[in-house]
């Protein structure tokens, strides 16, 4: 049973190629869909302005006529000159537990990528830091998140025999919400804002964000610029951006934290309710009906008791000096008060002590691993 891989090359390609993602983990307790609006908007050269400055291709595995895989090649030029580096990236990738179908699919992106001149290949990474990114290796037993990749266990057996190799890992971590803001965050809390100088923006209605909008991510790139495989964001793409998260965020759990002096941004925290239960029942469908699980998913009534704590970025004059003890004696008493007892940290890079730190003192569970995997060409 020879495998054939096909490049995607219509938009009717492009449905097979997401509907696989999706159809590959049917009955899978832990999955958790993405939006099929938002996959095509992320794979469409024509929507997504990282194409600005990506070149990308992507492959299905064909099998006795059935799709049986897919992956995303991914050069990032902006990337590779911020980087110094000649990488090419593997995403959005999915297939059944067959050495010839895995064989075939990276055998495809990697000749691609060589063709283009690429030294090495490393994922799973998407366009951006904001797309998934990282090969589940740890806690398959637990629900995703609207963030983050699921994968089978065998995932890491077959790519591996590949000769990918370690790159970097993100730990996740379970963070039991505390009935009342521990005093040494409430201390810690009063100390910065009469120490810098800095107050908490509170919003009674989403228009008053917009303004902050934009200046959100540019703190964003400031705080990420030196995290691993972050490309700064272009202006087109904050306006993507903006346009795709600010309409759904929650008021009660955007935390900014401002300098009085001159208003400047030096603090952000953004958390949601958890998506997980009302994109399952979506079953990656907005329409006809999938709006409504997402609408109540959103409004707190199927969160299932957790806050996805989605962002958190400080500005690098501000970091280590307690500015996040600002956000969390905001966020714990909204949590409280929306009947949330639990939250998921989403990513943190193995190595970054720091953000780890936050969590010093709370019953906090690493419960989730995943992988970056590299592999020379």
């Amino acid at each position: 049973m020879s495998v054939i891989i096909k490049k995607v090359t219509s938009k009717d390609d492009i449905m097979k190629f997401i509907h696989f993602g999706i159809d590959l983990y049917k009955g899978n307790d832990f999955f958790v869909p993405p939006l099929i609006y938002d996959e095509r908007a992320t794979l469409n050269r024509s929507k997504n302005p990282a194409f600005d400055h990506c070149d990308a291709t992507y492959f299905l595995a064909y099998r006795e006529g059935e799709i049986v895989g897919r992956i995303a090649a991914i050069i990032n030029r902006k990337s590779n000159e911020r980087w110094n580096q000649k990488h090419a990236r593997f995403g959005f990738v999915d297939f059944i537990d067959n050495n010839d179908v895995v064989d075939s699919l990276f055998g495809a992106a990697e000749s691609w990528s060589r063709a283009r001149g690429m030294e090495k290949i490393h994922g799973p990474l998407g366009f951006t830091d904001l797309d998934h990114e990282g090969m589940l290796i740890e806690g398959y037993d637990r629900m995703g998140t609207m963030a983050t990749i699921y994968n089978y266990p065998y995932y890491k057996e077959q790519i591996e025999r590949l000769g990918y190799v370690k790159d970097k890992d993100w730990l996740e971590f379970l963070i039991q919400i505390p009935p009342e803001v521990p005093d040494r965050f409430s201390r810690m809390a009063d100390v910065v804002k009469k120490r810098f100088g800095l107050t908490v923006k509170h919003f009674k209605k989403k228009q008053e964000i917009y303004p902050y909008a934009k200046e959100m991510f540019v703190l964003i790139n400031r705080a990420y610029k030196d995290l691993y495989g972050y490309v700064e964001l272009t202006d087109k793409q904050i306006d993507y951006y903006v346009d795709m998260y600010i309409p759904m965020i929650r008021l009660d759990f955007v935390t900014l934290v401002l300098r009085q002096t001159d208003n400047k941004l030096v603090g952000v925290g953004i958390g949601l309710p958890s998506m997980s239960i009302g994109l399952r029942n979506a079953k990656g469908r907005f329409l006809p009906k999938g709006w409504y699980h997402l609408y109540k998913a959103l409004k707190g009534n199927s969160h299932g008791g957790v806050l996805d704590l989605l962002m958190i970025a400080v500005d690098p004059e501000y970091q280590g000096k307690g500015v996040n003890a600002l956000m969390f004696n905001e966020f714990i008493p909204a949590a409280n008060k929306s009947g949330m007892t639990a939250a998921e940290s989403n990513v943190e890079l193995e190595d970054n002590s720091k953000v780890h730190s936050l969590w010093n003192g709370l019953d906090v569970e690493q419960h989730k691993r995943r992988r970056a995997y590299i592999k020379n060409l």
